[in-house]
């Protein structure tokens, strides 16, 4: 992949350039990160140097470029910094599930611009996912609630376009017992997910209808789509 970009990087923004009216097709973030890209690791382009006050052994560390597109080596440090991270410090000793939320095509675009409708719908996602949790958990008291971490995620396998939420959710609820926390453990249904999904699907396009985002036909022509609609 270095090479790829190495040797074709100029080429591909200058025919950008050609093939744009305006002469800026390429977003000045994207250009810049695969810039970045091109030093990272490079003793070149500054180092640190790491010794055994011990020993004497000595050796260069390559600054990195701490990209978070393009560069596979700083993605990955940062993938695994954070799961040991919450393996560590954030999540207790209970089971967890990973809930993942992804949406139409016809969506994503609204999404991908859109910081407050993002945060909007992760909310609704989360608060019927822990109403499921507190339907499978019965012995459980009606204040009691979730736990979890939600990592939002911009792109598919191929690289396109498409906004969808990893939530790394605890499998019950907790709730405060005296001076002690309570945890009670759910067991989740496929009753259960359906019905989150269904749910979330319909509260997603009325929000979209209530921001004038969609109207009511076009509403109502995608709660008639196959397969929930792509919202799953």
């Amino acid at each position: 992949m270095y090479q790829v970009v190495q040797g074709h990087l100029e080429t591909w923004l200058a025919d950008c350039r050609l093939a744009d009216e305006a002469g800026f097709p390429v977003a000045g973030y994207i250009e810049q990160d695969f810039r970045k890209y091109l030093q990272c690791g490079i003793l070149a382009n500054g180092f640190a140097r790491a010794r055994c006050a011990g020993c004497g052994y000595d050796f260069l560390i390559a600054f990195s470029c701490k990209g978070r597109g393009v560069c596979s080596s700083c993605n990955t440090r940062r993938l695994v910094e954070t799961a040991a991270h919450l393996v560590d410090e954030v999540f207790p000793q209970v089971p967890v599930r990973q809930w993942v939320l992804s949406f139409p095509k016809r969506l994503r675009y609204f999404l991908a611009r859109d910081a407050d409708l993002r945060n909007r719908i992760l909310l609704i996602f989360l608060n019927n996912v822990e109403k499921a949790l507190l339907s499978c958990c019965p012995d459980a008291p009606d204040n009691a609630r979730r736990g979890a971490v939600t990592l939002a995620h911009r792109f598919g396998s191929a690289l396109n376009g498409n906004i969808h939420f990893h939530c790394r959710v605890i499998d019950g609820v907790f709730s405060a017992e005296n001076e002690a926390l309570r945890f009670d453990e759910a067991t989740i249904t496929p009753e259960a997910i359906a019905k989150v999904q269904a749910e979330v699907r319909g509260r997603v396009l009325r929000l979209f209808k209530r921001r004038a985002l969609l109207s009511t036909e076009d509403v109502d022509a995608m709660r008639q789509w196959a397969h929930e609609g792509g919202c799953s």
